[in-house]
Order: structure tokens, then C-alpha cells, then sequence
């Protein structure tokens, strides 16, 4: 990408350009030439050791890779000869050789550092991948007798020292004391997108980042395949912050290279796009080297395809189609359709409320171990469009319960859709709250204007009950099979453009998990079928859309014209 004022630091305004052009997306970053030529004469030497004939990586691999070498171990600002990349996340789709090159670069790193006694740290998020990598770094030294004599080998814990400085290259498995005192002159973590399912990786990660406020600074590089999962976590921050970073929203001055090996959206929502093997090599920078082309059209056709959740698993791990977005497995017909429905003007109640002729509510409840959830459909005035917007809550004990999910919950509280309470009266208190600020406001009809899962609901009834909120406006709504034209009909409103939603991240998670079913003549959406994944959100929509359904008048229609005032917050 040319250089230019106008464009923040590490900006890429074409990188799907330079991705169809063959080039990594990544902005053109100046680098030291002799330091670059230093490190990419040490990488180019070094050999495969799992490979028949050992080829070494000047052949094996791609161009692409060199760039990011040169980019996070020589890049130089050219006025003032600091180092601009102290950060580099590269998310590129399995079997692109991803996890041989960081062991490669990081004996690149190890051979290049002058400074003496200090730790750099190559952490993998399970045993199995840290052995794997720490096997393919020792296995290239010992297929060099000059690396062997430049490095000391320590297969017991999984160290690499440079005999000339002592500085040690530490291959780990990650967890909560992966850092003990100090700080890494540089770090490499591969596959951070497992660590978006662990609770407490965004504190290592601060942990980790300690070294890039001190006057030696600490280097990171992350490199990952997408999530196998939607984003959750650290994952989803570190991506998020990437993918600003290269439209050019990221700040005037970030310290991150991304370079984001995927489609974009528009090409991730259209399948027969992404579905056409002329296309994957966009996304595959290592193909007909560690990727063989047919054997891989092969796994699509025979094991990719079999199923829609394996294809939508497949289709992540070997094309980078973020999950929600491209594919939604064995999902609710309305799923593929949730994310092109967004209106960003919906950014709360108040707003549905002003726009809206008439609202209803649904409410799906929740135990201790479990989500709470409500929303609300409004029926836009003139347009006669549905509106939509929810809110959850969930008492600690769900992220104890949870915890294969508790850190994607913990990304809503910060959203603010999910709201962590103590008790479950005090969520009872609060869900009786917002229907009470939809009763004054007049929107709600004056029977079947809020709709119940009757599954434990005592203390919400009774929250209800100290509001005035009673039958005939409080209605149980029938589940299973009688949810039917919910499920079948929302889909229509979606794909049609009758419905929007405000992008509220807790939903497109509700959504993408829930799993439709054929039982009889009748397609059913449980909780059963979501398994760990929640859709309680999703169930109060489809309790929402029932009422709806019945075609409501407001208790009290206001003029088309009047103007409202705030009601919620």
C-alpha cells in the first residue's frame, strides 16, 4: 500500500485488492534492510525436519511469510530508527505450514537478539500443540551441526538457549502462571483463538503485554486460524482490534500489524462464493506447498460436506469463514439471514419505543444455572416493520456452571446486554421494571401484551403482580411444536427485510447456536438442542413474535406525530 498521510499507521484500505493480487494484506511497513537480510538468511536455512528430504524453508515457504518476518523483527521508522511493530496478529486457515514458521521465526528472533539473559516465550493453548511446536524448532537444530553449535537444547523442559547471550526461547503450554517474574523480550502464542475459551487469558495477555511499557519493550506476535466458535473472549478483542486497526479506525498510531488471511463479509455471507475451490486460494497463501489443492477439494467434498455443522466447521478452520457469519450449520432457517437485518439507529428501548405503533414482550426464564432472558418486538409506525430488542441476566453462579461459555458471557456483561445480578429476585425485579416502562408508555395492547415460558416464573409473576401486571396482559405462551409460526415465520420477516434488529452481540450468539428440527410436520427449536450454547434470547423473541402474531392495537395509539419522551435507559 502506497504511504500516505492521509492514512493511519498500519492501515489497509485494500488488503482484499492485494489479497487478489497475491500479496499478504497487510500496509507496507519499512524495515532495517540489513536486519531484515540477516533474518531472512538465518529462516531461509532452516529445514523441515517431519518432511522427506528436509527441504529447507527458502523453498517450502511462501513469500507471505517472509514479509511478516521482516515486518515484526526489522521494521524501522525511518526518522527516528525505533522498531514500529511491537505487535503482529496474523489469523490464516489451517495447514498453511502456520505453526513450523512461528517455530522458525522464533529461532529467528533467538539467533537475532543481542541482548543477553533474557526470555522469549512460544506458548501454545494445549499440550499437544507446544509439543509440536517445541519438536519442529528442536528438529530444525538438529538437521544443522552449525545450530547446534549456536544452541543449547533442553528437551526436558522445553527450552532453546543461544550459548552466546543465554537468552532462552521457553516453548509452553498456557496457563495462569505462564510468566513468572519476568517480562519477555518477545512472546509468540499460537492458535490464540483457544484462548478466547479460557476465563482468565486476557489477564495473562495484560501480564505478558507488561514489557512493552518498559524501555526494553516486549515484543508479540499472535498467529491463528478463525474459531472453530463465534469469537468469544480474548480472541474476539485481539480480532476486533485488528480488524479496526487495518480499516483505519484503530488510532492514529497503533502498535499492531494485522495481517487477516479472510473474506470479506459481503463474499463470507455469499456460500456460492466461498463454496467455489477457485476462490479459496485468496485465503490460502501456502497452497500446493503445505496444502495439496485436490487433496483438499477432496476433504470438502467427502468430509466437509456431509453435514451443514461439519461444513460450517470445515468451512472456518479452512477458509476463515467467521461462524455467524458464512454458515450456520444444522441452525434456525433464520440464522443466515440475522446479520443482514441490522439496524444501527436501534440502539436501545428508547428508540424502539419512539418508532414503534404497538409493542409486545417475550420472556424466557431461567434457573440459577441459566440465562434470563426478555424482548421486544415494536411494530414500526407507517412501515409496519418489526423491531426488535433484548436483554439477559445471569447470576454468578452461571459462569461457575458454565464455564465452557463463561468468558463469551462475561464479553456481553461488558456490552451491557447481559446483566449480572445476585439473586433471582433482583432479575425478576428488574425484567417487571421494563414492562412496566412498556405499560405507561401505552405500546403494549391491552390483552397478550407480555408472553411467558410457564417454567419456573414464581418470582417473576410476582414482580409482575406488585406492578399491576396481570392476565389478561400476561399470557403463558405454549413451547415445543406450538412455537411453529414463530420459528417458520420470523425467518420470512428476516430474509424480506420485515424485521431489524440493533446488532446486539448477546442475540447473534443466541441465534447462531440455536438448532432447528423436524419433529413430526413441525419444525421445533429447544434448549435441549443448543447443548452448551445458549438461546434463551432467541426463545423470548419467538414468545414476542406469537403476541405479534395476533396483529395487537396499543391500549393507548399515540399520533403519529406526537413526540416521546425518554422512558428507559
Amino acid at each position: 500500500m502506497p504511504a500516505t498521510d492521509a492514512l493511519p499507521r498500519f492501515a489497509c484500505p485494500d488488503w482484499w485488492e492485494r489479497l487478489q493480487a497475491g500479496l499478504p494484506p497487510m500496509a507496507d511497513v519499512p524495515f532495517n534492510p540489513a536486519k531484515a537480510a540477516k533474518g531472512k538468511a538465518f529462516f531461509n536455512r532452516l529445514r523441515l525436519p517431519d518432511v522427506p528430504g528436509n527441504p529447507p524453508m527458502v523453498e517450502a515457504c511462501g513469500e507471505w511469510f517472509r514479509d511478516i518476518l521482516c515486518a515484526f523483527l526489522a521494521s524501522e521508522d525511518p526518522e527516528t530508527g525505533l522498531a514500529l511493530v511491537w505487535e503482529l496478529l496474523c489469523m490464516v486457515p489451517k495447514k498453511n505450514s502456520k505453526t513450523t514458521n512461528v517455530a522458525a521465526l522464533g529461532l529467528t528472533a533467538l539467533y537475532m537478539e543481542e541482548t543477553p539473559n533474557r526470555q522469549m516465550l512460544l506458548v501454545a493453548p494445549s499440550q499437544n500443540i507446544s509439543e509440536r511446536c517445541f519438536d519442529q524448532a528442536q528438529g530444525m537444530i538438529r538437521l544443522d551441526s552449525r545450530l547446534r553449535d549456536i544452541f543449547k537444547v533442553q528437551d526436558h523442559l522445553k527450552c532453546i538457549t543461544r550459548n552466546k547471550t543465554g537468552t532462552a526461547l521457553d516453548v509452553k503450554t498456557f496457563d495462569t502462571t505462564i510468566v513468572t517474574g519476568e517480562i519477555p523480550i518477545l512472546t509468540i502464542i499460537d492458535e490464540l483463538h483457544e484462548l478466547g475459551k479460557k476465563a482468565k487469558a486476557a489477564a495473562v495477555m495484560q501480564q505478558i503485554r507488561g514489557g512493552g511499557i518498559t524501555k526494553q519493550r516486549g515484543k508479540v506476535l499472535m498467529i491463528t486460524t478463525q474459531s472453530d466458535e463465534p469469537p468469544a473472549g480474548i480472541w474476539k478483542t485481539e480480532l476486533e482490534k485488528a480488524r479496526k486497526i487495518r480499516d483505519g479506525k484503530g488510532g492514529p498510531s497503533p502498535i499492531m500489524l494485522p495481517v487477516l488471511y479472510e473474506f470479506p463479509v459481503e463474499k463470507q455471507l455469499d456460500q456460492a462464493f466461498w463454496r467455489d475451490p477457485k476462490n479459496w486460494d485468496l485465503v490460502l497463501p501456502n497452497i500446493d506447498r503445505s496444502i495439496d489443492r485436490q487433496a483438499l477439494i477432496d476433504d470438502y467434498e467427502n468430509n466437509g460436506k456431509v453435514t451443514r455443522e461439519a461444513e460450517q466447521i470445515w468451512a472456518s478452520q479452512h477458509l476463515n469463514i467467521e461462524i455467524g457469519v458464512g454458515l450456520s450449520g444444522d441452525g434456525w432457517s433464520g440464522t443466515p439471514h440475522w446479520a443482514s437485518c441490522i439496524d444501527s439507529r436501534l440502539t436501545g428501548l428508547d428508540e424502539l419505543l419512539a418508532r414503534s405503533e404497538v409493542c409486545t414482550v417475550g420472556i424466557d426464564w431461567g434457573g440459577a444455572d441459566d440465562l434470563a432472558a426478555l424482548y421486544v418486538l415494536g411494530r414500526e409506525t407507517r412501515t409496519k416493520r418489526w423491531l426488535g430488542w433484548g436483554r439477559a441476566w445471569a447470576r454468578p453462579s452461571v459462569f461457575e456452571e458454565r464455564k465452557s461459555i463463561a468468558s463469551r458471557l462475561r464479553d456481553f456483561v461488558e456490552d451491557g446486554d447481559l446483566v449480572l445480578v445476585e439473586t433471582g429476585e433482583e432479575q425478576a425485579e428488574q425484567a417487571a421494571e421494563i414492562c412496566r416502562v412498556l405499560k405507561e408508555s401505552g405500546l403494549l395492547p391491552e390483552t397478550s401484551g407480555i408472553g411467558l415460558d410457564s417454567a419456573g416464573i414464581a418470582l417473576l409473576l410476582d414482580a409482575l403482580e406488585e406492578k399491576k401486571l396481570t392476565q389478561p396482559l400476561v399470557e403463558a405462551v405454549t413451547q415445543g411444536w406450538k412455537l411453529q409460526t414463530a420459528i417458520s415465520s420470523v425467518p420470512l420477516k428476516l430474509e424480506g427485510g420485515r424485521m431489524v434488529h440493533g446488532d446486539q452481540p448477546i442475540m447473534a450468539w443466541c441465534v447462531s447456536n440455536a438448532k432447528q428440527t423436524l419433529r413430526g410436520s413441525n419444525y421445533v427449536v429447544t434448549k435441549e438442542l443448543a447443548g452448551a450454547g445458549k438461546i434463551d434470547m432467541l426463545m423470548a423473541l419467538f414468545n414476542a413474535a406469537m403476541l405479534m402474531f395476533l396483529n395487537p392495537v396499543a391500549h393507548n395509539p399515540r399520533s403519529v406525530y406526537e413526540t416521546r419522551g425518554v422512558l428507559y435507559v
